[in-house]
């Protein structure tokens, strides 16, 4: 009976040491933050994609990427990365991004983009974009993992 008691109380203690382990606390990042800042570039770079080829890109998203775009159809690494995604916009501008850490490894972008775009008609118009964006650092490196996109009103 005592092994028994010996063995419980071993097994609940090492459960409860791996659950406090592995639960991460969110935290927003610090407007200083160096690993903050690489990402908002790395977003950037996303950003103005349309506006002007950014070479690098591709390493920005790993293999497995995800991305739901604002008319609700998902594409693949190759697919966001392909040509034919690309709309030739102008005025690509990045807004406001605020990123979030939980734990080491993963951290989730959340931001806004704008540029002018020709619509089907030929007439220019300005897309406004919110997206939020998740992060994974695998081998020492961050790439997005998932993306999910809405266009918005933009603000006059």
């Amino acid at each position: 009976m005592r092994k028994k008691t010996i063995f419980t109380s071993v097994l609940c203690t090492a459960l409860f040491i791996s659950v406090s382990v592995s639960a991460q606390k969110a935290h927003w990042a610090a407007s200083d933050d160096s690993v903050a800042m690489e990402l908002i570039a790395k977003e950037k770079m996303w950003a103005e994609s349309n506006c002007s080829p950014q070479p690098g890109l591709k390493e920005v998203f790993a293999d497995e990427f995800q991305w739901t775009a604002p008319d609700g159809s998902r594409f693949g690494k190759d697919q966001a990365m392909s040509t034919d995604m690309n709309h030739f916009d102008r005025q690509c501008r990045l807004g406001d991004v605020k990123i979030q850490f939980f734990g080491e490894v993963v951290a989730i972008a959340y931001g806004n983009e704008s540029c002018i775009r020709k619509g089907a008609d030929g007439k220019e118009f300005k897309r406004c974009l919110v997206w939020t964006d998740t992060w994974l650092k695998r081998d020492g490196k961050w790439q997005i993992i998932a993306a999910q996109d809405m266009v918005v009103g933009c603000p006059e």
